[in-house]
């Protein structure tokens, strides 16, 4: 007999279930746990599914749901029986549901640990990937309720159902019985599974961006009857931009024989069109927007762009109301960019979409740009328009309360219209995925980021995202970590975006310069210098060079194999009178393209002062319009194309899209040549190219994670150390370790910590010190004083007794009484550099690893490097590499070179066991003493604690906030 709801001591309405998904097509959808108010919902849904496939799931005719079945499937304890339901408009379209079952295939209750599931999807939505959603949703269910297998019975001729678990990626077994196919799923998450969930994700989240920036018709929402108002200003630019599909015009307002506003039919609602409307641009008041959102859901709109403000910038009261937009567009399965949006332009030819409040739709090109911002949007604009840059793609997000800067990502990673992403952000909503995004497009293409809100401590208005407690200094090393390519300005992110637009990759970071002015070529030398950069001695071609001079000097350069990049500097000339001549730019730039045309393929900026022409003639070339069939496309077709052979795949799963062809000369280099107004500005984009063409070339061959398959590692036994340590019911603070327990568990990760006897008064110093062994140091350990030798707190290499007793006596009489001060008594650790390892989880970014100097030399620096866990090899050699204060360990001014392999090895092992057991929430060692020969870890403290939600292991759902 199956246990009643009312038998059941968990059978309160898990709401934490509840969850927006992108599916397949680029719609959304709700899934939720069935309740008993959803019989009719139930009936209607049922009614509307096919014959065949009632037959598929109950493996017989059943034309209608008898009463006792309408019970069934709508009463669940939602432990040993859960129904789950896929919504659109609030209407069912499909169903899972569990039963556990014992051995024997009966209803049974935990500690059993199959279910039976079923599912069942309405044939007008099936191939819409409905099905592969709800398997990961209703699996991290059963996982959560301690199920850790699925069966399930299949029809050989139901082929869809078979592929939704054959391609689920769990391990599975199956068999043939009595005229069915048995299926097993081993429901704990693999590589695979993981890998085949985020391709699912990648596909659907790129497909609802491309729905939003590729409509058929759009209708704009909100234009005035009179010219003025921002729904007409959007519709004259749509119109103004040449979009190719149907365009409406809507407003309430319209008199009912209104024919035509701007010559484009007028309607006073979406549902009178009497057409598809794939997007609506909405630009009423935030009061009216519920009833525009009703009206275009019921018609079938796909997406929204929401121009009306009103929202989360205006409080407590706006930031419901935004919320409540969010549901009631994804209710209907729209997405939404907005609110307080600028607005979208797609420049692809045959789209040809402003949808926008910028009355100028730039010309198309290979820089995608995002913006979180309509004022920083409009200022990137211009200053990409002046310098001639066309955009594939333009979007401001406003509030972003649905698509964010994630999705641009997901959907720029395979377009063949993108080589460059440039965004300007002030808010992560999702800092996990940002970063795992992130490095994927970065490793086909760049991604260079502008982060506002840096110093705030708070998200700006607006944006009602999760806070991150991350300094921003351990932000820009995360994103450089993950190849985004970070810069403070967005006159800096347009600097770097044209010259990675136009010019290759460089191969290294040795820099040729030249030009008709040796100051100019002394500024830029000395900004190579200061990048890091390793400039050649500038070559002066004189002020009398001619643009012939020039020419023959770039393709010597250009040749030179001892060269990665070529800076070229020009003041104006100085005529046969001693009058400047201002007007030969075009002459000159002619002469530039000519010789990056023809030379090898190496990038070339130029920096100019007062040269009339040039700007303007370099600017034209620097166009990213370039033709296309120069270019090798950056990413698969989104429309559908003939056969290919099917593409590598990344870890994901997923097709990696090709790269710009960056190795050739000519068609890459030639024509597109960026010019920059002062040397620094140049200089400091060529310095982010080589830094990211580092990473790319890496990236290539990324490091791995040590298995450390000796015994020093205890997994299992830490696992049991910490439950007990935390005990049966911790706090959401957790707690912090004693010095002996923090010894004890980073004993089981091969962490050795020296230990540290109390000394309570002199004589327990003295018998501490006799058990260790002179000499010995004497420290103190009160928080006040802990790590700060600077105070006086230390006493080293104490030799005997007496000096014990001097020290100890020092001590109390200096700082303070033996209670206040804690004091240690501790073996001397051969000498060596004082370095700090840390390990923290943040909520919102995850682990973090840490390594710097100790001292408050570096803490007052900022000295520190950061690398996400779990850490590669790679990523420890560089993060002791990546300090300023590294040559200390490197045998700066003669000194002996530390043992930085060991060092190296430390900062793995405390990765691992981080990343093992997410419940150690942080972990210092300070200081360890890093020696010619090993090193010693000298302090340790360990806070353990719950371990915080990750959203990024879970099924996929859009964020609420």
């Amino acid at each position: 007999m199956e246990p009643t709801p009312e038998q059941s001591p968990h059978h309160a309405y898990p709401d934490h279930w509840e969850a927006d998904v992108v599916l397949r097509d680029g719609g959304t959808a709700r899934i939720r746990p069935i309740t008993t108010d959803d019989a009719e919902r139930l009936v209607s849904f049922y009614e509307q599914v096919s014959d065949e496939s009632k037959y598929y799931r109950f493996f017989a005719p059943y034309p209608r749901l008898s009463a006792r079945d309408v019970h069934r499937f709508t009463h669940h304890d939602y432990v040993d029986r859960v129904g789950l339901a896929v919504t659109i408009g609030g209407e069912f379209i499909a169903t899972v549901r569990f039963d556990r079952i014992n051995e024997q295939g009966r209803p049974a209750s935990a500690p059993a640990d199959e279910a039976e599931v079923a599912f069942l999807v309405q044939d007008a939505h099936q191939g819409r990937g409905v099905a592969s959603a709800l398997l990961e949703h209703i699996a991290a269910v059963a996982r959560e309720r301690g199920i850790r297998r699925f069966a399930a019975e299949v029809l050989p001729a139901n082929n869809k159902m078979i592929k939704v678990f054959r391609d689920a990626g769990f391990t599975q077994q199956r068999s043939f019985e009595d005229g069915s196919v048995h299926l097993t799923l081993d429901l704990e998450p693999t590589a695979e599974s993981l890998a085949v969930q985020r391709a699912r994700e990648q596909r659907a989240e790129a497909r609802s961006v491309q729905r939003l920036l590729a409509p058929g018709s759009v209708a704009v929402i909100g234009v005035g009857r009179a010219p003025g108002g921002v729904g007409r200003t959007v519709l004259r630019n749509l119109l103004g931009s040449g979009f190719t599909g149907r365009t409406y015009a809507v407003n309430t307002s319209f008199a009912a024989d209104t024919g035509t506003v701007d010559g484009v039919p007028a309607h006073r609602s979406v549902g009178e069109t009497g057409e598809r409307v794939d997007l609506a641009v909405v630009a009423v008041p935030a009061d009216r927007v519920p009833e525009v959102v009703a009206d275009c859901g019921e018609n079938g709109v796909q997406g929204l762009v929401v121009l009306s403000a009103g929202y989360a910038e205006r409080g407590t009261e706006g930031r419901e109301r935004q919320r409540e937009l969010v549901r009631q567009a994804r209710s209907y399965g729209m997405r939404i960019i907005g609110p307080n949006a600028f607005g979208i332009i797609n420049t692809s030819g045959t789209v040809r979409l402003n949808a926008s409040l910028d009355p100028e739709s730039p010309q198309a090109g290979r820089i995608g740009l995002f913006t979180q911002s309509g004022a920083i949007g409009i200022a990137v604009l211009s200053g990409l328009h002046r310098r001639g840059a066309g955009l594939s793609a333009f979007i401001s997000a406003g509030n972003r309360a649905d698509v964010s800067g994630n999705d641009f990502l997901q959907y720029w990673y395979e377009d063949q219209d993108t080589d460059v992403a440039l965004l300007y952000l002030e808010s992560l909503g999702n800092p996990r995925k940002f970063t795992r995004l992130a490095r994927r497009t970065a490793a086909v293409k760049p991604v260079v980021v502008v982060k506002g809100a840096r110093h705030s401590g708070s998200n700006p208005p607006g944006h009602a995202v999760p806070v991150s407690r991350i300094p921003d200094a351990t932000v820009s090393a995360l994103m450089r970590q993950a190849g985004v390519i970070r810069v403070d300005t967005v006159t800096e992110m347009v600097d770097v975006g044209l010259l990675l637009a136009g010019q290759p990759l460089p191969d290294g970071p040795r820099v040729a310069i030249l030009g008709n002015s040796e100051s100019l070529g002394l500024l830029a030398y000395d900004a190579c210098m200061a990048e890091g950069l390793r400039p050649r001695p500038p070559r002066d071609l004189t002020t009398v060079a001619s643009p012939q001079d020039f020419r023959d000097a770039l393709a010597e350069a250009l040749a030179d194999r001892t060269c990665d990049a070529v800076i070229v500097t020009a003041i104006p000339w100085v005529g046969e009178n001693g009058e400047a001549e201002t007007g030969d730019g075009e002459v000159l730039a002619a002469a530039l393209r000519e010789a990056a045309a023809h030379g090898p393929a190496k990038p070339v900026a130029v920096v100019h002062v007062e040269m009339g022409g040039l700007a303007q003639a370099l600017a034209a070339a620097t166009s990213t319009a370039a033709p296309r069939a120069t270019r090798r496309p950056a990413g698969p077709a989104a429309a559908p194309s003939p056969p290919a052979p099917a593409p590598p795949a990344d870890e994901t799963g997923a097709p990696v899209p090709t790269a710009p062809d960056r190795s050739t000369g000519g068609s890459c280099a030639a024509g597109r040549i960026p010019a920059y107004p002062a040397a620094e500005r140049a200089v400091r984009a060529l310095a982010e190219a080589v830094k990211y063409a580092q990473w790319r070339r890496q990236a290539a061959a990324p490091g791995r994670v040590p298995e450390f398959l000796d015994d020093t590692i205890d997994e299992h036994g830490t696992a049991a150390l910490i439950e007990t340590l935390l005990g049966p019911s911790p706090g959401p603070r957790g707690r912090p370790l004693t010095h002996d327990e923090a010894r004890e568990l980073l004993a089981r990760y091969g962490v050795t910590v020296r230990p540290a006897l109390p000394a309570p008064d002199r004589e327990a110093a003295v018998a501490a010190a006799e058990k260790i062994g002179y000499p010995v140091a004497l420290k103190t350990t009160a928080p006040h004083l802990r790590h700060r030798a600077d105070l006086g707190g230390v006493r080293l290499d104490l030799a005997g007794e007496d000096a014990l007793r001097r020290a100890y006596d020092e001590l109390t009489d200096l700082l303070g009484t033996p209670a206040e001060l804690r004091p240690v008594v501790q073996a001397m650790a051969p000498r060596g550099v004082d370095t700090v390892v840390r390990a923290s989880i943040d909520a919102a970014a995850g682990a973090v690893l840490s390594f710097g100097l100790a001292g408050a030399p570096s803490e007052l620096l900022g000295d520190t490097a950061h690398r996400l866990v779990p850490a590669t090899d790679r990523d420890a050699a560089e993060l002791i590499r990546s300090i300023k204060a590294a040559p200390v360990l490197f045998g700066w001014r003669g000194s002996a070179p530390a043992d930085t392999g060991a060092l190296e090895e430390l900062l793995l092992r405390v990765s691992r066991l981080v990343d093992d057991h997410p419940e150690v929430v942080s972990v210092a060692l300070e200081p360890v003493v890093v020696a010619t020969h090993g090193l010693t870890v000298l302090g340790a403290s360990v806070r353990l604690a719950p371990p915080p939600a990750r959203s990024d292991l879970g099924p996929r759902r859009l964020p609420s906030y």
